[in-house]
């Protein structure tokens, strides 16, 4: 959520932020909604100091046996007029609210503007790209004919983009969530966490996916419940409408979750394979620090997932979201994109976003300076660390081999009981 004072002193900043993320927002509703807060608070203010004034006047003249009735009726009408007021202002302040958290955040200025995600911009590329003397396959095909995934039988028992991971493939889908969180707890130091699969309506609106994005979401029958998109919205919200202080940050944590998506509005990409799926696992980061330190945090939020994919000898390379491609709640994101030999091009595998106090203000996650007088809110950031079904399926593609087979990752082979090759499990 941006501030009020934000819009309110430098509104032609907030609306060319929106109009580089291609966002046509008109701002003069809520400029009359705000100016009405405003008066109706001032109102109210000089009401309450005139009541207050009064009720020591009536207690003098009660005190010196005074009649102090037409004084006591007048104050009677004040306090409901004050009342009325309040329900005035309530109203304006839930309009104001209800459209502040409509509006995405603003773009840094060092993010491009572009339309969509042709218009990225490269970083950098790691690795080098794996040749091969045969045929290449998708993910798809090869863990079909290996028999270490069935998403035709998936397809029977949920529907369409669900996986089924059999043998080989469930114990390497295991092991690398055990090796992403080995990783991130024992040397980058992040708590690991288990939070709920399921969360509320209020959580869901501190990270920014309600109210804007529900068709996306999972809803549970009679509940106002979500299956969660992400660990990163009951993670963030951990310390939703709470005071921090300062020596407690950065907080990090990361934490292992499935994750359900309803895909809203991409029907027909994607539909074959790991790739697009309504379930799927993914390790998160998630960092709650200050704002000063937030761009240095995340720096080291993508080189964290980084290392993931240096570990597992994939090459991958890294860019800079435009405006177009940018999440609602962030300000700023580096994307991960795996090779995928079986496809021929480069596929997102982590999203590593800074948020600054977007999410704070929504979820009111605040902390305290030593000496401070006054509370500030916290910098939210985000990260896949990572996506661990478009993990399995790189892997797959860029280690197959001639005979059909796939190699298991050097750094994976302790995580699989030391097997070295997955064959034909069929």
């Amino acid at each position: 959520m941006l501030d009020i004072k934000q819009i309110t002193n430098d509104l032609n900043i907030v609306q060319k932020g929106m109009e580089k993320r291609g966002a046509d927002i008109d701002f003069s509703e809520f400029l009359e909604n705000e100016a009405k807060r405003k008066a109706l608070l001032m109102e109210i203010e000089e009401l309450r100091h005139e009541r207050n004034t009064a009720s020591d006047e009536i207690a003098q003249m009660k005190k010196s046996g005074q009649d102090a009735q037409s004084s006591i009726e007048k104050m009677r009408k004040v306090s409901e007029r004050i009342k009325d007021l309040d329900k005035d202002l309530s109203g304006v302040e839930e309009t104001i609210n209800n459209f502040l958290i409509t509006l995405p955040n603003l773009p840094h200025d060092d993010v491009p503007k572009g339309k969509d995600d042709t218009e990225n911009r490269l970083e950098k590329t790691q690795g080098i790209l794996p040749e091969f003397d045969f045929p290449v396959k998708d993910h798809g095909d090869i863990g079909e004919d290996l028999g270490i995934l069935d998403l035709g039988r998936a397809t029977k028992l949920a529907g369409s983009r669900f996986p089924l991971y059999l043998g080989s493939g469930a114990r390497m889908e295991r092991a690398l969530i055990n090796f992403m969180l080995d990783i991130h707890t024992l040397e980058h130091g992040y708590k690991e966490a288990l939070p709920p699969f399921i969360v509320n309506r209020t959580t869901m609106t501190g990270t920014g996916q309600l109210p804007k994005f529900e068709e996306d979401l999972f809803k549970l029958e009679g509940w106002d419940y979500y299956l969660i998109p992400t660990s990163e919205v009951p993670i963030t919200n951990i310390y939703a409408r709470e005071i921090l202080t300062e020596d407690q940050l950065p907080l990090k944590f990361t934490a292992y979750t499935p994750c359900f998506r309803s895909e809203a509005g991409s029907y027909g990409r994607d539909t074959k394979g790991l790739i697009r799926q309504h379930q799927f696992n993914k390790v998160e980061m998630v960092k709650v620090c200050t704002p000063e330190s937030s761009f240095d945090e995340l720096e080291s939020l993508l080189s964290n997932a980084e290392t993931i994919l240096q570990r597992l000898e994939l090459p991958y390379r890294v860019v800079t979201l435009c405006t177009g491609d940018l999440g609602f709640s962030a300000t700023k994101t580096y994307d991960i994109e795996v090779w995928m030999p079986g496809q021929d091009k480069y596929r997102e595998i982590s999203s590593c976003s800074n948020c600054l106090d977007f999410q704070a203000r929504r979820a009111n996650i605040r902390f305290k300076r030593k000496n401070a007088k006054k509370t500030e809110f916290c910098h939210t950031l985000n990260g896949s660390g990572l996506a661990v079904g478009r993990t399995f399926a790189a892997i797959l593609e860029n280690y197959q081999q001639a005979d059909g087979t796939v190699k298991v990752p050097e750094a994976l082979i302790p995580y699989m009981g030391g097997q070295t090759v997955i064959q034909n499990e069929s």
